[in-house]
């Protein structure tokens, strides 16, 4: 929803190609597929895997690899459900897409104009903002900002949620640079039901699913339950990878809530790569449309990758409308990543080849997806092999020793002598965020907790760190540790409270940075 999450994220492998010209791409397979797969899950620490590959119109390959969870038996086949994360977003961009062809929405329509409550924290942004614009992460707001409301698991509704959008700053003037959302594809899921009458869920699973034949793929964390063949997702807890619950986002699904499996997305695959022509004739949408779709519509930054992926850097790096577009060796890749707690995915497509990749994996090890997809992209494109087992194993070797660098150089600057301004009764209180709602700050025995109003995973015991600033280690183990940092009055009373991620590699859907508590005054 983006390293683990990617719904979240959505960190595309579009941001990372190199610019030499490709030999005619080989129709069989590599002859060491299976071993490869085995070798990177191996590598990176990854229960279960599932791969299909598609060509010129069928499909070559389609393989389940690893168990569903540690401990278990039960195997990872084609049929094996995962969460997509943010794969989910192409489904809601084609959902939009055919009402696009029956003429109840346009793609320049202002939003406002299907959905009339809807604000953003700037009106001239909430008077303009467009169809188009919920699509391509372009609208001002900064990266990830409102994930808080759904991530970890909240109770706020998908309505609730829209109307909170309004109350989320702008980081920058509207449409002038790339910042990855969440948010405002659930509005956009939104304008479904504003114009049929029909829930996002209900049309995607009638006017895609239904229609394509992938007939095992559903929108919600709650059909994965026990008789289901599903993986189970896992992640990393201090050092240890343990199997986890599911991720419930229905809240905000149209951003990544969709389970599906390799068999149903390698139909889901050939359909795109035929401009949205079915087997059997029909269209689930027009050309006109899938030429919108694969259109660039944003510009993304470039930046250099390690040195180990130098090979990877390419010519151009843009977002279209659900999808990232870019180059590879001379071909347009259209791809999109999607991670969840414990699941990631990667599906990508090279339109002059008619060629389509997808991986999911039920691990937290992005490490896995990626050195699967570019050996498979190397492989049909004629490119010479590169050992990206080795390539990615080497940056996540570094990445993670200069993550654990900068907090071992916090823990030395820190003031181990300083103390907290303020006895524990009077940081105790309740606090409100204008765009997540409400937090409690309690006391007792002179220890301090704070507890999030609609996230149960937000509830933590806050450690003293230096002077007002506290660590919060939340009961969820699954989300971040995080500052929290007091701000006085000169009165000695509490002015605000901001909070911030403790590690370099927290997700970016953690956005504590954008909260600002403010106490709840009562009385007089």
């Amino acid at each position: 929803m983006c390293v683990r999450r990617s719904l979240v994220a959505g960190v595309l492998l579009s941001c990372l190609a190199s610019p030499a010209a490709a030999a005619t791409s080989p129709a069989a397979l590599p002859g060491d597929l299976d071993g490869w797969i085995a070798r990177a899950m191996t590598a990176f620490h990854t229960p279960g895997a599932a791969v299909a590959i598609v060509k010129d119109g069928r499909v070559l390959f389609s393989k389940g690899f690893g168990v569903r969870r540690l401990g278990s038996p039960e195997r990872v086949d084609e049929e094996t459900l995962f969460g997509i994360g943010s794969n989910t977003k192409a489904f809601t961009a084609a959902a939009l897409a055919i009402l696009v062809d029956e003429g109840k929405v346009k793609w320049d329509d202002r939003v406002i104009d299907h959905l009339p409550g809807f604000r953003m924290s700037d009106p001239y942004v909430t008077r303009e903002i467009t169809v188009r614009d919920l699509l391509t992460h372009r609208s001002g707001m900064g990266l990830g900002a409102g994930d808080l409301m759904f991530f970890p698991d909240s109770d706020l509704t998908r309505e609730q949620i829209v109307f909170n959008q309004r109350f989320i700053p702008l980081a920058t003037s509207f449409r002038s640079a790339y910042a990855y959302d969440n948010v405002l594809y659930l509005v956009a899921g939104q304008i479904i039901p504003a114009v049929t009458g029909k829930s996002w869920d209900d049309f995607v699973r009638d006017r895609i699913f239904d229609v394509v034949g992938m007939k095992h793929s559903n929108t919600t964390a709650r059909a994965l339950v026990p008789g289901v063949n599903y993986a189970t997702p896992h992640t990393t807890i201090d050092g240890t990878l343990l199997p986890v619950k599911n991720d419930n986002i229905d809240n905000t699904a149209p951003a990544g809530a969709i389970n599906s499996c390799v068999s149903d997305l390698a139909r889901w695959v050939m359909v795109r790569l035929d401009e949205g022509a079915l087997p059997d004739g029909r269209r689930l949408f027009s050309k006109s449309q899938a030429n919108q779709m694969w259109s660039g519509q944003t510009i993304l930054p470039i930046a250099d990758p390690p040195e180990p992926l130098a090979a990877l850097k390419p010519r151009f790096s843009l977002y279209g409308l659900g999808l990232g577009l870019r180059d590879y060796h001379g071909r347009k890749l259209v791809s999109h990543t999607g991670g969840l707690t414990g699941y990631l995915s990667y599906v990508a497509m090279v339109p002059e080849e008619r060629l389509g990749l997808v991986v999911l994996t039920n691990g937290d090890a992005g490490e896995t997806m990626d050195a699967i997809a570019w050996r498979v992209l190397d492989h049909f494109l004629g490119v010479a092999p590169t050992d990206w087992i080795d390539a990615f194993g080497r940056v996540k070797a570094k990445r993670e020793k200069d993550a654990q660098e900068a907090l071992q150089k916090a823990q030395a600057a820190r003031d181990r002598e300083s103390r907290p301004s303020l006895t524990p009764d009077r940081y105790a209180g309740a606090y409100r965020d204008a765009w997540y709602g409400d937090a409690t700050i309690t006391s007792q025995d002179g220890k301090l907790r704070m507890r999030f109003s609609h996230s149960p995973g937000l509830d933590g015991a806050l450690e003293h760190f230096q002077y007002e600033t506290f660590i919060a280690r939340w009961k969820d183990r699954t989300v971040p540790d995080a500052y929290v940092t007091f701000s006085l009055q000169p009165d000695g009373s509490i002015r605000d409270v901001r909070l911030k991620a403790v590690s370099p590699l927290a997700d970016f859907s953690y956005d504590f940075q954008d909260l600002l508590f403010t106490p709840v005054r009562t009385g007089p």
